[in-house]
């Protein structure tokens, strides 16, 4: 990739000679700088594919010129490099955005690896925006397909919000898509060059929630060793996707109620004022109505959220939808399974997909097809190939209701049709079957004892 463009870093006027004269040797394409202001100067002006900085600079700090980097070139990769590295600045470095981090004095050979990695993984990503772009259709955004009335509002507001400032706040249940939602909102807008940054708010504690999304400065905290960048200074002049919001803490709504009113905050432990430029889209699952009711969100936040409001449909209510996204799923299972052959659901198997209830709503559906292509065996997809749920009228295997029984009797008729359907489709051989179910070969054969299934097996030899 020598017809990249490098930036390179260094205050030791020698040293950067040296290593520039090297890598323009090489083939590439480089600029020099001798100091942070420098470089942030060319960085502002010019669009490089890599930038090589070392830690220690006359004015400022390649840890400095990493967090510029990542908020205003989201698309430059970052290698720094040190002749005092330990395994803990190691470690804050790739934290803060970092590809690399090399100690001097540099191997040749090792740099230009490390250059090689940076550059590959940037064209990995860029190949792979361009695919996804691709993949958009009048009738599509990603995996969020369909013709059903419901999901064409929802592209057509899509199209007509995607470039304003205004908050969005996408509802639905859990699956239906909401952080693709939110991306191709991003990738409409005249902010789709600049970064998207996503948060899942519920997957944090409120401690670690707050430095994610603010940052910190160093000292803020036991093993805050280093300022750390925040979420929303990552996203500046991007857009930030803030799932889960309804697990907010109210301490936590204050703090995104002045964001979203001023665009401006301070990280935890510091008195720097920051100002960005940031869409912001929400999501959850909740009715954050309800939660307002009882006091659980402020009223004031939730005003503030919801501006527009976007509303998934559950997969049930929109069977019609269902063949064009097995179909979706199942191009995509088959290339990474490598079952290039299997070509699509027959009528049978496609009348079982459209009438299940569909609890966990596209990404169930994505995980069915899945495993329908990997334990198939055909090129077609057949009734008897999917799960044995979607295979009960009624779409599922549970029982009407409670009759008397044990849990462990209640859950018999299930455990039984399973283990009965893996053993059909493997010719009742008892070794692939346990393979196939996770279990070990003993355990198939008290569980088949058991169950009554022994005498079939029998008569199947």
């Amino acid at each position: 990739m020598a017809d990249a463009k490098l930036l390179l870093v260094d205050d030791d006027f020698q040293v950067l000679e040296s290593m520039a004269d090297w890598l323009r040797d090489q083939g590439y394409d480089l600029d020099t700088a001798g100091g942070s202001g420098e470089a942030s100067e060319l960085l502002a002006k010019e669009r490089y594919d890599l930038l090589l900085a070392d830690i220690r600079l006359g004015d400022g700090d390649g840890f400095d010129l990493l967090e510029k980097t990542v908020r205003t070139a989201p698309h430059t990769q970052v290698i720094l490099m040190t002749g005092y590295g330990t395994a803990d600045s190691a470690i804050d470095a790739v934290r803060a955005g970092a590809f690399d981090y090399l100690t001097k004095p540099l191997i040749d050979d090792e740099l230009l690896m490390a250059i090689e990695r940076a550059l590959s993984q940037r064209k990995v990503i860029e190949e792979n925006t361009e695919l996804k772009e691709q993949l958009d259709r009048k009738h599509g955004m990603g995996h969020i397909v369909g013709s059903d009335p419901r999901m064409l509002r929802v592209f057509d507001m899509i199209e007509s919000i995607a470039d304003t400032r205004a908050t969005v706040l996408v509802t639905g249940e859990s699956g239906t898509g909401k952080s693709l939602i939110a991306r191709a909102i991003h990738q409409r807008s005249g902010r789709k060059n600049g970064p998207f940054v996503e948060i899942a708010c519920g997957a944090l504690p409120e401690n670690l929630l707050e430095s994610e999304l603010f940052g910190h400065v160093a000292g803020a905290f036991t093993g805050a060793t280093t300022n750390k960048v925040g979420k929303f200074l990552q996203a500046d002049g991007g857009t930030i996707f803030l799932d889960e919001i309804g697990t907010a803490t109210p301490a936590l709504q204050i703090k995104l109620l002045r964001v979203l009113q001023e665009l401006a905050f301070e990280a935890v432990g510091g008195t720097e004022t920051h100002s960005v430029d940031v869409r912001v889209v929400l999501a959850t699952n909740e009715d954050l109505a309800k939660r307002v009711a009882s006091g659980e969100f402020r009223q004031d936040l939730y005003y503030r959220v919801n501006v527009i409001n976007i509303e998934l449909p559950p997969l049930r209510s929109r069977p019609s939808d269902v063949p064009l996204l097995a179909q979706r799923f199942l191009e995509e299972v088959r290339e990474d399974a490598n079952r290039p052959n299997v070509t699509g659901f027959d009528d049978e198997a496609m009348v079982a997909l459209q009438r299940h209830h569909w609890v966990g709503n596209v990404r169930e559906l994505q995980n069915v097809v899945e495993r329908t292509v990997l334990l198939s065996k055909g090129d077609v997809l057949r009734l008897h190939d999917l799960p044995v749920e979607l295979r009960m009228p009624g779409g599922s295997a549970a029982p009407a209701g409670y009759s008397g029984q044990s849990l462990k009797e209640a859950l018999e008729g299930p455990e039984r049709a399973i283990i009965h359907e893996v053993l059909e489709s493997n010719g009742w051989n008892r070794n692939l079957t346990a393979d196939q179910l996770g279990i070990n070969r003993t355990t198939l054969y008290k569980k088949m004892k058991r169950l009554g299934l022994e005498d079939h097996a029998e008569a199947h030899g």
